[in-house]
């Protein structure tokens, strides 16, 4: 059985921890100050007190629309697609007034071009193989897993290098698709097994979910992508202004 690693008396300040399992860490006696946590946080307890609850509820009043993606409603998915939409044509207003900006980035995350790219790659996955069952194959520009072998499948095309104005038109179009498809499912529809073609694309995991729980997967990544980009272009301009 594999050990759990120990830190004892360690000096750990700066380190970074990214794309690691957490789950069951012990931090004990710790001196944490100015430290920032990003990813799937559930039962926290700091100092005795579970916290999740707190953050998760202070997420929701900052962001309503994290509700509605939670919803069965039809009605409310459909809500939280067209916010969604109309956050990520803000995003774009601002990043046109940078010129370049969109290629630019943080603490070697994506960059905004990048992104966007990985949704395209999303709703290629998520929703049109898992919600409507296509077999099609991925549009080339999609950026998707590292894991392998799906890094680079299904026609996914990785030398390529798109124009950002490409990207948004794409993205545009997947946008309206799945709002066309919101417009007319309904509550039984969402409920059903989602109808996944029986062959090795990803993603693998996805077989036994509903197709409710594969359009979340859709609405989650592209909120939770939208955050992560607004959070870089706060830092870009931070960084630009001092």
């Amino acid at each position: 059985m594999r050990s759990m690693a120990r830190y004892v008396d360690q000096d750990l300040r700066g380190a970074e921890f990214r794309e690691c399992d957490l789950t069951e860490a012990r931090l004990v006696g710790v001196v944490l100050q100015d430290a920032v946590i990003d990813g799937l946080v559930t039962n926290l307890v700091v100092n005795g007190v579970e916290v999740t609850g707190y953050v998760e509820a202070e997420l929701d009043r900052r962001h309503p629309v994290r509700v509605l993606i939670r919803s069965d409603d039809p009605a409310d998915l459909r809500g939280a697609a067209r916010q969604l939409r109309a956050d990520w044509a803000a995003t774009l207003e601002r990043i046109r007034r940078t010129p370049g900006v969109e290629r630019r980035s943080v603490n070697d995350e994506w960059s905004a071009a990048e992104t966007m790219r990985h949704l395209v790659f999303v709703h290629d996955s998520w929703f049109r193989r898992c919600c409507l069952g296509s077999t099609d194959r991925f549009t080339p520009m999609g950026l998707g897993t590292t894991v392998e072998p799906y890094r680079g499948a299904h026609g996914i095309d990785l030398t390529l290098d798109p124009a950002f104005d490409e990207i948004v038109k794409v993205r545009d179009a997947q946008a309206a698709e799945l709002e066309a498809w919101l417009d007319r499912v309904t509550a039984a529809q969402l409920d059903a097994p989602a109808p996944i073609p029986d062959d090795d694309v990803w993603p693998p995991y996805a077989r036994g979910r509903s197709v409710r729980q594969c359009l979340r997967t859709v609405l989650n990544e592209t909120f939770e992508h939208h955050g992560f980009c607004v959070r870089d272009l706060d830092l870009i301009e931070a960084q630009s202004s001092e």
